[in-house]
């Protein structure tokens, strides 16, 4: 890395070294500008995600009545949708329950016939902790099989990994999730097909969790690896081919440092980007593998709200999930900004 600013760093052996101190106050300001510009968005989000519910064929009012609705009488219905507010305006609406948000109350999900914090409060736990084992793996996989693939680019294991990479990435995540279940479950029988909990069991213990968790983790780990499999081969294979990673070489360094403490750091910056760019995808994976799976996250509350036209529950949704893909550019951008202090923080 030649060029960088020695105020900004230190140099041990020829090879770039971060300052001690990370520059809080240039990532604050960042991190308090992308929150101004976050405000627009989310206004604009939540007014489209009403705006959609309301041109949708779906029924609200027929959702909520379900069967009964069949046989009611038109001034039912009617009184069913005043109660309801499915008659009034678009506009009134959005902004009862804007306004309602601001102070912490999201409404009622008619959907599922409760607030729609206690919705998302029972739920949201259980999609955190499967996306989060499931990018931990995917990262540290990946990275792994990266590096292992740019060693020897052209070769057998190489052609191996980026063949296999390529052919997950075209995979649906919900034809990974039934198949996991076919050859983990029902041919081998070493997990459980889904759930959280054993069948018959009243007690959610924490080796329960972990088995029931391990299948899904990992079909939505492998659904988001082959994107950092490429990156990382990709950016390592290009450091090893630069100049300070061959005079790296030439020196005499053994070939596991060259590529732990000189290629993989230099190669690992565009994976960086990887992480916002991914969050999407990862929601979008996660919705269908907690459907194969019964995994008791949003998905089956977010299918209920779309198919219910279930307004503050829609909202409320969508809301949290452009704040993650909004947070999670954020993070990129930062650990971009750490990794490479010519980059800065000043977007």
């Amino acid at each position: 890395m030649t060029g960088l600013p020695h105020s900004r760093f230190r140099s041990r052996g020829g090879t770039a070294v971060l300052p001690a101190s990370p520059p809080w106050g240039p990532m604050a300001r960042m991190a308090a500008r992308r929150a101004l510009l976050a405000v627009p968005v989310l206004l604009a989000v939540t007014l489209g995600v009403f705006a959609i519910a309301a041109a949708s064929p779906f029924d609200p009012v027929q959702a909520y009545a379900g069967t009964a609705g069949l046989t009611a009488s038109q001034e039912n219905l009617d009184q069913l949708r005043h109660n309801l507010g499915a008659d009034r305006p678009l506009p009134a609406r959005w902004w009862d329950w804007l306004t309602g948000a601001l102070t912490g109350d999201l409404g009622d999900s008619a959907s599922l016939r409760a607030p729609v914090s206690q919705v998302i409060g029972e739920r949201i736990g259980w999609s955190v902790l499967l996306c989060a084992l499931a990018f931990a793996f995917a990262v540290l996989a990946g990275t792994l099989l990266g590096v292992l693939a740019a060693r020897r680019r052209g070769g057998l294991l190489d052609r191996a990994v980026t063949a296999a990479a390529y052919t997950l990435e075209a995979a649906p995540p919900f034809w990974l999730g039934l198949l996991a279940v076919w050859l983990g479950a029902i041919e081998l029988g070493v997990l459980p097909p889904g759930g959280l909990t054993d069948t018959g069991s009243d007690v959610a213990t924490a080796g329960q969790i972990t088995r029931h968790a391990l299948l899904p983790a990992l079909v939505l780990a492998v659904s988001q690896l082959p994107w950092f499999v490429l990156y990382v081969r990709q950016g390592v294979g290009d450091a090893l081919d630069e100049d300070p990673v061959r005079g790296a070489r030439a020196r005499g360094l053994r070939e596991r440092t060259v590529l732990l403490r000189h290629a993989l750091r230099s190669g690992l910056l565009p994976v960086l980007t990887l992480i916002g760019s991914r969050v999407p995808e990862l929601i979008t994976g996660a919705l269908l593998v907690e459907t194969v799976f019964s995994w008791p996250g949003i998905a089956a509350a977010t299918v209920q709200a779309a198919t219910g036209v279930d307004f503050p529950l829609l909202a409320a949704l969508t809301v949290l999930a452009t704040a993650a893909v909004l947070v999670g550019n954020l993070l990129s951008d930062l650990l971009y900004g750490l990794a490479d202090p010519r980059v800065g923080f000043d977007g």
